[in-house]
């Protein structure tokens, strides 16, 4: 099972996380009064932030999207040609 995929979605819910935490929930917290909203958001992108190690710059999961992007295609073309190789041996010998 190729586990880039997930990596990839779990960078980029966190990084939305961050945007939601900054951009939502800290003017709730300051200027309506609402800390509740950074407590919720802040935990979950805590939580996100330490499943994703990646996230230890602001951002940093849009930047390295398009790279783990082209390792996804890497490992996929890679788990293609180990099947087609399985396949035509067992035609060989089958």
């Amino acid at each position: 099972m190729n586990p880039i995929p997930l990596l990839r979605r779990v960078g980029q819910i966190e990084a939305v996380s961050f945007l939601l935490l900054i951009g939502v929930a800290m003017p709730l917290k300051y200027l309506a009064g609402q800390p509740l909203a950074v407590k919720i958001v802040g935990w979950a992108h805590g939580v996100l932030f330490v499943i994703f190690g990646c996230a230890l710059l602001p951002f940093g999961p849009f930047v390295v999207d398009r790279r783990m992007r082209e390792w996804e295609g890497e490992f996929e073309a890679r788990a293609g040609a180990g099947r087609r190789s399985d396949s035509l041996a067992t035609d060989e010998h089958g």
